[in-house]
């Protein structure tokens, strides 16, 4: 056995209270073990002594500035992470819980990850929304984007569960994300609340998946036809036509930022295929596997083992990017049950296993594991346990 996962098995059960034994022989070659053991690991590394909270960075630097903000933050030690990363143990229990329906999951997310969430909730500013660092610390900007994803685990909590008090949140979160949407640029939503210089994919694409995801929880049609706006305005002004893939950020001033990233397009394609499913209408349906084909052959590469197998690995680059690309993948597939792409991906996440981890059992960005970070982020630890539980719900 591994070094690695000797390691990974010996620190299992800090969230589920499963025995080395149990993981080794039951769930060790499962994606929903892997998932958990993950999971665990990151309680283990990560865990911010005291709190609900976790650390930004393993191992821990508390001179860490991040640099995904809109503006420079206080100068303060920065004990805990970002709003942003932490957001990503949300998407990653909700994954695991739709995977196992295991009602442990449901008494970590309620006692531990939604606690520990609420401690970046700011009820200072209205509307009412998550600021990307603790409401103890100084004022920090709030980002559209950030409490988007927070409405969409929202949402499907509420979905899973039937639980009101969830969808509430997301309808709260959902009132500050329309604050930022005005007639500039024909409409669309900004990308940060104090800094109204720019509408992004991130944060239009994503608001369409929420909006139609709140239409569905609760079928008020005010939901699906903001959403189809969104989505329409994300098209017309981001996508280029060339390959079908999406572009950044539109400025004001109407200059495009040519950036493209995996969590864009594929927002892009989940919305597409969940306009399909609502509509049945066949152009969206095939604008989903347009991005779907132009994804796979810009954000894949041709790979080959030690032992000589061939398959198409994902591009090393931000995880938690690809996490929210298979989003769409995973919507697509459940329509049109086309496998290429599905199996790209359990392909890519089974060698990284054995591959791609630290002796923590924490991953490196590269799934080839050629390129070996010593710092591991807490966003791409919360984006592969999303990923393999997600994978667990699918069936190939």
């Amino acid at each position: 056995m591994q070094k690695k996962q000797l390691v990974t098995m010996l620190v299992a059960g800090v969230l589920f209270g499963c025995t080395t034994n149990n993981y080794e022989t039951k769930e060790q070659e499962d994606d929903v073990g892997k998932a958990r053991i993950t999971m665990d690991s990151i309680y283990v590394h990560y865990a911010a002594p005291d709190t609900k909270l976790l650390r930004e960075n393993c191992p821990f630097d508390d001179r860490y500035r991040a640099t995904y903000l809109a503006a420079e933050e206080s100068n303060l030690p920065n004990e805990y992470s970002y709003l942003w990363p932490y957001s990503g143990t949300f998407s990653a229990v909700n994954a695991l819980y739709e995977s196992t329906r295991d009602d442990r999951l449901k008494k970590i997310l309620d006692k531990q990850v939604l606690v520990g969430l609420e401690e970046y909730f700011d009820t200072k500013r209205v509307p009412y929304g998550y600021a990307s660092y603790i409401r103890t610390a100084p004022e920090s900007d709030r980002f559209y984007d950030d409490n988007i994803w927070l409405g969409i685990d929202f949402t499907d909590i509420y979905t899973m569960s039937n639980e009101a008090h969830y969808l509430e949140k997301a309808k709260l979160i959902w009132d500050f994300v329309l604050s930022g949407k005005d007639n500039k640029l024909d409409g669309g939503i900004y990308w940060c609340e104090q800094k109204k210089e720019s509408k992004n994919t991130c944060s239009n694409a994503p608001a369409s998946v929420f909006a139609f995801k709140l239409f569905k929880a609760t079928g008020d049609s005010v939901y699906f036809k903001t959403g189809q706006e969104l989505y329409k305005w994300t098209q017309t002004h981001l996508q280029d036509e060339s390959d079908k893939l999406y572009f950044d950020h539109i400025a004001l001033d109407g200059k495009i930022g040519k950036a493209k990233y995996a969590y864009n397009s594929g927002q892009m394609m989940q919305a597409a295929a969940l306009l399909y499913k609502l509509t049945q209408k066949q152009e969206y349906l095939t604008e989903a596997q347009d991005i779907a084909k132009a994804c796979y052959s810009y954000f894949f590469h041709d790979f080959t083992t030690p032992n000589g197998d061939k398959f198409n690995m994902l591009n090393k680059g931000d995880t938690w990017f690809t996490a929210v690309m298979l989003r769409g993948f995973i919507e697509l597939y459940r329509i049109d049950e086309n496998k290429e792409y599905i199996t790209a991906f359990k392909k890519t996440l089974d060698y990284a296993w054995d591959y791609a981890r630290d002796d923590n059992g924490l991953f490196y960005t590269d799934f080839s594991g050629k390129k070996q970070e010593k710092k591991k982020w807490l966003l791409t630890q919360a984006a592969m346990v999303e990923m393999y539980a997600r994978l667990a719900t699918v069936e190939l």
